[in-house]
Parts: C-alpha cells; structure tokens; sequence
C-alpha cells in the first residue's frame, strides 16, 4: 500500500505543471504596467502581430528572456515571486 501511495505521488507531481497564480493577476500586478500600450517596446496584450515574431523563438526563449530581463524589460518582468510555469500562463494570456 505504502509503495502504491508512492507511485500516485510521483504520477500526480510528474503531470504538466501549472501556474500557481492567477495569469490575469499577475498581468495586472507585474506586466499591465508596460504591456498595456504604455512603454511602446513592450508586446501590448492581445497585439497579434506583435507576438508572432516572440512566439516563433519558443516558449522556453520566452521564459528565458522574462527570467533574465530583455531590453528595457527588467529581470523576472517585476513578478519576483513567479515560477516559470507562472511567465509562461502569462506570456499565453497576453498574445491571445
């Protein structure tokens, strides 16, 4: 029994990740501030276009460059308490 509880511990934890915040507060909290159209080299939310060239880098690139800091974006993009797995619900939520 204890092997099998085991098991379905490292099945569950080995599943996809997920963020563990809420994208939509973590854009308001941390991104909105520049990606709401106010610093111009910033991807405004939901600018199609804009995102293409981003997401044609890949995901990982994208985390990477948040993590990291790009340009005028400055490391961890002002969320200090995100996962990657938070960067990348985020980044999704505003290139739709």
């Amino acid at each position: 029994m204890k092997k099998l509880l085991i098991v379905a511990a490292v099945l569950l934890l080995s599943g996809t990740a997920q963020a563990a915040q809420d994208p939509e507060a973590v854009f308001t909290r941390a991104c909105g501030a520049c990606h709401n159209g106010q610093l111009p080299t910033a991807p405004k939310r939901g600018d199609k276009a804009a995102w293409e060239p981003r997401l044609a880098k890949g995901s990982a690139a994208l985390v990477q460059s948040v993590t990291n800091g790009l340009g005028a974006m400055p490391a961890r993009g002002l969320c200090m308490d995100c996962s990657a797995e938070d960067y990348q619900a985020v980044i999704e939520l505003m290139s739709e």
